[in-house]
């Protein structure tokens, strides 16, 4: 029989109400990792419950900023002793490699540092008023409940992304993860409780968005929303947020050009079209699946990129000579398929992959497939595929280029190779995508804000401006004058 991971709630491992669980398999092998909890309503109102108490009780509420942002740190600490042990959890439940997971976690830690450095530097201003026995000063103060429901493609990071922030800022919260990746979320809600946070600080309900999630998202005592994952998803979750007048942090999806000038060394932009679609198997929503080539170099990129693909070592991801592992479940692997068969009727060549590889594994494996012929009208130009699938079209001038880049529903991101600065500051004010990289792809830093524009999203993510995403703003008078009352019927200033 598998292992059984209970639900994580008020410090303690708690077995679902429903007494239901529900198996997780390992993408790469078929072979069932462990069970969890499938959480309902009954679940998630003791896990806000929890949360809510906590929030309102003095050991919470009364810690000073830089009282959290010990606790920050030592979180921090914590994670980095256990970070190959969460490095190999997370891979074996996505199917990511484990070097790039070992990677991601050895940095891990500084976000709960910088968050940690933050919590005593949320500050308000004294605002100027018209008379000098009026002061008026603001202050920032922690909102509450924080429900956050995290997505399977990088389960630990995007989680921290919001934990860290939400706790500096003195928040309690409520995490559902993806049902795909709920072994290492539930540990990081133990690590928690290792590095000295109080119970009910952080709780973890494992289960089903229609089922746990969407308990979580309607429950009347939450003061905010973040979430990580589809534009369909989040749609319904921000309708549901402003018939309650709560906010909402949405992280959405992405269909990101990648965009590579006549003047750009095309050999590094090759390797910058394979590490923004191929790099994390293209399970990211930051992939750069749209590749705009200049006609001059089209061939040329077209022919690297190919090159470079079908030389990418697929197999088992804890295998650090794997390049590319498996598709994180089914369903996603049969949507990833699907896609290359529609750009092939919408006219589309399969220049390489397109296939199943022969694996020496039963998994959801998927070749890295370049499509060519590709028009921005076509579905797999618009639509976000979320697998390793790069649509590569040419086009003849700048602004053609920015034109079909930003034809786009979604603003997530974008990247520019050329060797001239001036196109590329031009472009950067140009294209509307909430982060732009030049001749780079993929760079990220908790320091760096990031927000989504139009479809992609709404608020930031990162940066000290995510710390007014879980705070709000109190605005405070005071009458300094000693004397009698001025007439009541005029507003003071």
């Amino acid at each position: 029989m598998a292992e059984r991971l209970e639900h994580f709630i008020g410090g303690q491992h708690r077995s679902p109400s429903n007494g239901a669980w529900f198996p997780s398999t390992n993408p790469a092998t078929l072979e069932t990792l462990y069970e969890a909890a499938r959480g309902d309503r009954a679940d998630v109102r003791s896990a806000v419950d929890a949360a809510y108490q906590t929030f309102h009780s003095p050991e919470w509420s009364r810690t000073t900023p830089s009282q959290r942002g010990r606790l920050l740190r030592r979180l921090g600490d914590v994670i980095g002793e256990h970070a190959e042990e969460l490095a190999r959890l997370e891979s074996l439940d996505n199917g990511k490699l484990y070097r790039e997971m070992k990677g991601q976690l050895a940095t891990l830690p500084e976000y709960l540092y910088y968050y940690g450095g933050l919590a005593d530097k949320v500050q308000g201003a004294q605002i100027p008023t018209n008379s000098p026995e009026v002061l008026n000063f603001t202050q920032r103060e922690p909102l509450g409940v924080v429900g956050a429901i995290t997505p399977w493609n990088s389960p630990l990071t995007l989680t921290v992304s919001k934990l860290a922030p939400a706790l500096a800022a003195g928040n309690t919260l409520v995490i559902k993860p993806s049902e795909y990746t709920s072994r290492t979320i539930l540990r990081l809600g133990e690590l928690a409780d290792e590095a000295g946070f109080p119970a009910g600080v952080v709780n973890v309900v494992t289960g089903f968005g229609a089922e746990a999630g969407d308990a979580l998202v309607n429950d009347p005592r939450l003061a905010k929303i973040s979430f990580t994952g589809s534009t369909r998803t989040g749609s319904a979750i921000a309708s549901s947020a402003a018939a309650r007048f709560i906010g909402c942090t949405l992280e959405l999806g992405g269909k990101s050009p990648n965009i590579v000038f006549e003047d750009a060394d095309v050999s590094n932009a090759a390797m910058g079209v394979i590490a923004g679609i191929f790099a994390a198997g293209g399970q990211t929503c930051i992939a750069g699946s749209r590749v705009l080539a200049h006609r001059s170099i089209y061939d040329e990129l077209v022919e690297r990129v190919t090159e470079r693909a079908s030389s990418i070592v697929i197999g088992d991801p804890m295998d650090d000579a794997t390049e590319l592992g498996p598709l994180a479940f089914e369903d996603q692997l049969a949507k990833v398929s699907s896609y290359v068969d529609i750009g092939k009727e919408e006219g589309a060549t399969v220049r390489y992959g397109g296939r199943a590889p022969e694996v020496d594994l039963p998994g959801y494996f998927f070749s890295p497939t370049v499509l060519t012929e590709a028009n921005n009208d076509m579905r797999i130009c618009r639509e976000e595929i979320f697998g390793p699938v790069a649509a590569i079209m040419p086009f003849d001038t700048e602004d053609e280029a920015l034109r079909l880049a930003n034809d786009t529903e979604y603003g997530l991101a974008a990247g520019v190779w050329t060797s001239n600065l001036q196109r590329a500051m031009r472009m950067s004010q140009r294209l509307d995508a909430g982060t732009v990289w030049l001749n780079t792809y993929r760079a990220m830093s908790p320091m760096s804000p990031r927000e989504g524009f139009k479809q992609s999203g709404v608020g930031v993510e990162h940066g000290l401006e995510s710390m007014n995403e879980y705070t709000r703003l109190k605005s405070i008078w005071i009458n300094t004058d000693e004397g009698p009352v001025a007439d009541p019927f005029v507003m003071r200033s």
